[in-house]
């Protein structure tokens, strides 16, 4: 009980950032997740089932107070389901202990990269009116951060949206609204790669491993 009391305040704390800066929802649940001993394809899984909750509230609430560009959401966020479900593919075909160097490597340096990017001194030109971003760049930019955010758990926000706001081209509040209203088609394109493999071979449909010291009977934690 204490790990989900845990788990939720984590939760909380991580969507209320997400919200403001537009990332660290998937990269703070995933790393918990993986440091707990969940395998990385059931932690990347688990988080983007949650994000499908969480996202859809995001969105809606930026939505509402007039923050969401709707031609950046369309341009990044399709080739993001894209690519989330190939990345989702890529990461079950392979072994948890293969994968778990690897997402651990992605994490740190996603983490590294925020730091960076919002603690350093501010860079680039300041956002104006004037030509609407490419077309060019959205997809290519939508389809790696989907891949990426699949095989790390984290990854649409912090790519997404410093690429963004180092343009020049949006205003911030429409930057991270855009990007958290797209989000929730990247974790469905995540999702949605569970639901092709039940639909495919019935066999894969079998539920993921649980941490260690969890009962199988959700949600009660056992004593050990």
């Amino acid at each position: 009980m204490r790990k989900l009391v845990l788990f939720g305040m984590v939760g909380v704390l991580a969507q209320l950032i997400d919200g403001a800066l537009g990332m660290a929802y998937g990269l703070t649940s995933t790393t918990l997740l993986v440091a707990v001993g969940t395998a990385p394809a059931a932690a990347s899984a688990t988080v983007h089932l949650a994000e499908l909750g969480t996202t859809a509230v995001s969105g809606v609430s930026h939505w509402r107070f007039g923050n969401v560009d709707w031609r950046t959401v369309r341009m990044m966020t399709f080739p993001g389901f894209v690519g989330a479900f190939l990345g989702a593919v890529v990461l079950s075909s392979i072994s948890g202990d293969t994968a778990k160097p690897w997402v651990a490597v992605i994490l740190s340096v996603l983490g590294v990269y925020v730091l960076f990017r919002f603690l350093g001194k501010p860079r680039g030109p300041r956002p104006r009116a004037g030509r609407p971003l490419p077309l060019a760049l959205l997809a290519p930019l939508g389809l790696g951060a989907g891949f990426l955010d699949a095989v790390g758990g984290g990854g649409w926000g912090p790519v997404g949206t410093p690429t963004l706001l180092a343009s020049g081209r949006m205003e911030p509040r429409k930057v991270i609204g855009s990007v958290d209203t797209g989000e929730f088609l990247v974790a469905l394109g995540a999702r949605s790669r569970s639901a092709w493999s039940c639909c495919c071979w019935p066999g894969a449909c079998s539920p993921p491993p649980w941490p260690p010291g969890w009962s199988s009977t959700w949600p009660r934690a056992s004593s050990a």
